[in-house]
């Protein structure tokens, strides 16, 4: 049996912050267990496995209170929270596949377990759900989103298989982290809106809420995989070195210290050298290139929240701000 690893600090934080969601967050867990009946067993377990791995559920918590703030059908609300749960996990699946990472959340990977060939199949399975899920908000503008969203998912994906990291620069890396994360942050808080039959600029105004918050939680998300642990963050430290990707910490670092022998190193693909990885690791903590980073995360923090500015005060809106702000102030 797989142990599952919960940092109960990060759950009872979260469980705190996304309370005024939790029944709406309960019946989305339901819908996402009642859609595995029917399928091949192993199929049901490797989902199912997927669902209990730990996530925080922000996401669709962001569509929720979205939706909640413009009143849209809470049917059709949690229709689009499975649909945005469900994308997520299934682009972690291939995601994983891809980085062929073995760990996340502190528990095996799907791919640590099945065949290429298996997880391909099941996140290509969890696609369809999602889109399933997206349709029964009987909203044809919510499944463009969607559909939109997943193209640029891919698009990025494939962007960065071909990239050259030696050449990225930060404007890369945010085109990066934004059809990574921010994409369907965006995706959550639009389509929340738009299920809520709101104004056009209110439309707009939620997308960029969403967006800047992903944004910044990509960028936190980076800076842990320098400055956390293991045990915390549920996948080793320096990952992304590991596999020769640049991050924000690592260009900040890079563009300060160009005549840095590691660096050279690293950019000429000796990132599977240990002790280079671990030299560059201990010199961008000590740097500024943290502060920095997260820095630039704060910024969009502020800018998702000016993008609220003009929302009905309530407990939806103050949830969203709060959401925003622990994105930066989680726990390192």
């Amino acid at each position: 049996m797989i142990e599952m690893y919960v940092d109960s600090t990060t759950l009872s934080a979260t469980d705190e912050l996304l309370a005024p969601v939790r029944e709406q967050l309960t019946a989305m867990e339901g819908r996402l267990r009642e859609s595995l009946s029917g399928q091949h067993q192993a199929l049901t377990a490797a989902t199912e496995h997927l669902l209990d791995s730990g996530g925080k559920r922000v996401r669709p918590a962001v569509a929720l209170l979205s939706a909640g703030l413009f009143a849209a059908d809470r049917d059709h609300a949690v229709s689009l929270a499975a649909a945005v749960e469900m994308l997520h996990t299934a682009t972690l699946v291939h995601d994983d596949l891809i980085d062929r990472a073995l760990l996340r959340r502190g528990i095996p990977t799907l791919n640590a377990k099945w065949s290429p060939d298996a997880t391909v199949l099941t996140g290509d399975y969890l696609f369809a759900r999602a889109a399933s899920f997206a349709a029964q908000t009987e909203s044809v503008r919510v499944m463009n989103i969607f559909a939109e969203t997943l193209m640029v998912i891919v698009n990025g994906e494939i962007r960065q298989k071909f990239a050259n990291e030696a050449t990225l620069s930060r404007e890369g890396y945010f085109q990066r982290i934004h059809a990574k994360t921010a994409s369907m942050f965006a995706l959550a808080a639009e389509a929340g809106a738009v299920l809520g039959a709101t104004s056009e600029t209110a439309i707009r105004s939620m997308r960029r809420y969403g967006r800047e918050t992903g944004m910044a939680f990509q960028i936190v998300d980076d800076v842990l995989d320098f400055i956390g642990s293991a045990d915390r963050i549920g996948k080793p430290v320096g990952s992304d070195l590991q596999q020769g990707l640049l991050t924000l910490p690592a260009l900040h670092y890079i563009e300060a210290n160009p005549h840095d022998p590691d660096v050279a190193a690293l950019l000429n693909g000796h990132q599977s050298d240990r002790q280079v990885r671990e030299r560059l690791l201990q010199s961008i903590r000590a740097s500024d290139a943290i502060e920095a980073s997260l820095a630039k995360a704060r910024d969009y923090v502020a800018s998702a929240k000016s993008a609220l500015s003009a929302a009905t005060a309530g407990e939806h809106l103050h949830t969203l701000h709060a959401i925003a702000d622990y994105v930066v102030e989680r726990e390192f």
